[in-house]
């Protein structure tokens, strides 16, 4: 596994979570963030925005808010991690310019509009992070295990209770397997991560995981935790316990290798691109509304089948054009090779390709800034 991707994580978010505290981060002189400098030398863009969302994108918004303000010195990009459930919510209410969310609005979402940020109902919707879901454990002496889907599946829907049970053994030849008991995490608040993993139960294990997938955990077993934080926090200090986060969030814990057309592929950025580069995007939506329908039943050989899609999500007008260009070039950033660089640096996630940035691109486009 490429454990080594995330060992940069602590490092890079306690620097740049300076940038999120306060202007001062804006004071560290230039970098090579893309900016739209003036002739006078100071930036185009200035000015504030809130945006709330995905716990998931918190390393990789920790990176590129430091990035893009000590490019943009005038600029103030306050990002705090709420879950992406609380950002959709925000969206509408009007509390956010932006949001990251680990799902795109529905279709059912969008005729409502309401979108309260919006000086109309058009939005704008990118896929910007691409990262590998972890299913983590605390197993002492224990670093790796092999899963498939029907096994994962039956531990979270509370059927296998031991760590030491034939489904799990009969997968892990050699590994010295404990009685203790299993305990299953997953998230008390409404996420896109918990959207992607029940995805992946409801498509590849439907005779024993017969809950359609929802942000919202269906089942009243298990332990519930507040975001990614929390349901890391949980596996960490307690032994047996198992759940499932964003993989930049999950280093030093214990993980699952997830089987895949008869092989077991541990989690890794490039694993988890191969799954969604080959899923199609969502018909029916506007030209600047690119959604990904992920399929993980139809996972390709060698690709990692538990991936998060998470967006940024912003309106097509805004009331006020200070807003709208600082967005604009926000979001301009966070798609360039240098800020999808930034990501994988910090969080480990995988680069958007080339022929997916040239749509996100256009649609970034559509943001009216006069």
């Amino acid at each position: 596994m490429k454990l080594n991707r995330f060992s940069r994580i602590a490092a890079l978010s306690a620097v740049a979570a300076l940038a999120l505290t306060g202007c001062a981060a804006n004071e560290n002189g230039p970098s090579s963030a893309p900016t739209g400098d003036d002739s006078d030398g100071g930036s185009a863009v200035s000015g504030t925005v809130e945006a709330t969302g995905a716990s998931s994108q918190e390393a990789a918004q920790q990176a590129w808010v430091a990035a893009f303000q000590t490019a943009n010195e005038g600029a103030t990009i306050n990002y705090t991690s709420t879950g992406s459930g609380t950002g959709r919510e925000n969206f509408i209410a009007g509390s956010s310019n932006f949001i990251g969310s680990d799902r795109a609005f529905n279709a059912e979402e969008i005729e409502a509009g309401g979108f309260g940020s919006c000086s109309t109902d058009d939005i704008v919707e990118i896929p910007v992070y691409i990262s590998p879901v972890a299913v983590a454990f605390n197993l002492p002496g224990i670093d790796t295990l092999n899963l498939d889907a029907e096994t994962i599946a039956k531990i979270f829907a509370g059927e296998i209770t031991t760590w030491d049970d034939e489904a799990i053994a009969s997968q892990n030849d050699g590994v010295d397997l404990p009685g203790t008991a299993i305990v299953p995490v997953h998230r008390a608040d409404a996420s896109g991560t918990q959207e992607t993993f029940t995805t992946y139960l409801e498509s590849t294990a439907p005779d024993v995981w017969t809950d359609e997938a929802s942000d919202e955990w269906p089942l009243s077993s298990g332990e519930a935790a507040d975001g990614t934080s929390g349901v890391i926090n949980a596996i960490t200090n307690g032994e047996g316990y198992i759940g499932f986060a964003d993989a930049s969030q999950a280093e030093g814990l214990g993980q699952v290798a997830v089987e895949v057309e008869g092989e077991y592929v541990a989690y890794s950025a490039e694993a988890a691109s191969a799954l969604v580069e080959a899923s199609p995007l969502e018909e029916g939506r506007a030209a600047q509304d690119l959604a990904y329908a992920v399929d993980p039943s139809a996972a390709p050989a060698g690709s990692y089948p538990i991936a998060l899609v998470s967006y940024l999500i912003g309106c097509v007008e805004y009331e006020d054009p200070e807003i709208a260009s600082l967005v604009k070039e926000y979001f301009s950033f966070v798609a360039s090779a240098e800020g999808q660089d930034v990501a994988a640096e910090a969080a480990g996630s995988a680069p958007i390709s080339e022929g997916l940035r040239e749509q996100v691109v256009s649609a970034i486009d559509a943001i009216v800034t006069e």
